[in-house]
């Protein structure tokens, strides 16, 4: 039970959480709603842009590793087959009524010690775990894309979780080779916010026509030593998703400089959603402005 794990999204994040624990030899059990899209998120997890392929090209890791990884790796569509897992997380697209689902029927059908985690990247843990009953075994795990890449997690802990779930995941966390900081429940914690700020701060200054798209850019990864500026991280997480995040903190907390500013708002409502390699539905993102 300690060795397997449950991950309920098979997304971009649901792969990149599966492949962290698939590399330190956890049993994993990816739920999605169809094998269609299960038997996708199954071959980016090997063959994607940060796949299990990618180390074996850097002699990291070997084909026979590769394949003992992915035969640790059980795919459904049954919520049921997350008996028998320690920690189930929830890593579905950042919308709240599904989450708030999500975890309902997660607590229905796992073991009663079982931990429950969310990946939400601002949305209140006390308002996701509105439905379950054991608040105490309910906290926030908020990973960072790629998740096989970065090293923070940001823990999320209300008032009302265990501090013996608290300290399993931040034990977890370590074990995994990953740097956990602990956060109090708050709409947008604190790295979102952080970023949110950052991200519209820089769309206002391009409104203004302080500087381009890409000089912005340019700026804060020279400048500031970013692995990317402040444009290209809105094409990766997702126009809609930059757009949605903005849309709760400003209801949460009435500031007004969480509203998202017009040219967000334009793209988000015209189908603009970020990189098309990445949202499949997309028209484009910020760098396809101008062409």
């Amino acid at each position: 039970m300690a060795n397997k794990i449950g991950i309920v999204g098979s997304g971009i994040m649901g792969q990149g959480i599966t492949q962290v624990f698939l590399r330190n030899n956890y049993h994993v059990t990816l739920i999605d709603i169809s094998d269609e899209i299960l038997k996708s998120s199954r071959e980016n997890i090997i063959n994607g842009k940060y796949g299990l392929n990618k180390l074996v090209e850097k002699n990291i890791i070997s084909n026979n590793d590769v394949n003992k990884m992915m035969d640790n790796l059980e795919t459904s569509v049954n919520y049921e087959n997350l008996r028998g897992c320690g920690l189930i997380i929830e890593a579905a697209p950042e919308i709240k009524n599904l989450k708030i689902s999500i975890l309902e029927n997660i607590e229905k059908n796992c073991n009663k010690n079982a931990i429950i985690a969310s990946n939400t990247s601002g949305i209140m843990i006390s308002e996701l775990s509105s439905k379950v009953k054991n608040k105490s075994r309910v906290i926030g795990m908020h990973w960072f894309n790629p998740a096989p890449l970065m090293k923070l997690v940001e823990i999320v802990k209300t008032s009302f979780v265990s501090e013996e779930t608290v300290n399993f995941i931040i034990d977890l966390s370590k074990k995994l080779g990953k740097e956990p900081v602990v956060v109090r429940d708050y709409p947008g914690f604190f790295t979102t916010n952080f970023v949110q700020s950052w991200l519209f701060e820089s769309i206002r200054l391009y409104e203004k026509g302080i500087a381009s798209i890409e000089d912005i850019d340019k700026m804060a990864k020279l400048g500031f030593g970013f692995p990317m500026g402040p444009f290209e991280l809105m094409d990766i997480i997702g126009i809609d998703t930059v757009n949605e995040i903005g849309d709760y903190l400003y209801s949460e907390t009435g500031e007004m400089g969480k509203i998202s500013p017009p040219i967000l708002k334009e793209m988000f409502y015209s189908g603009y959603y970020g990189n098309k390699k990445i949202k499949k539905n997309s028209n484009g993102g910020w760098y396809d402005l101008n062409k």
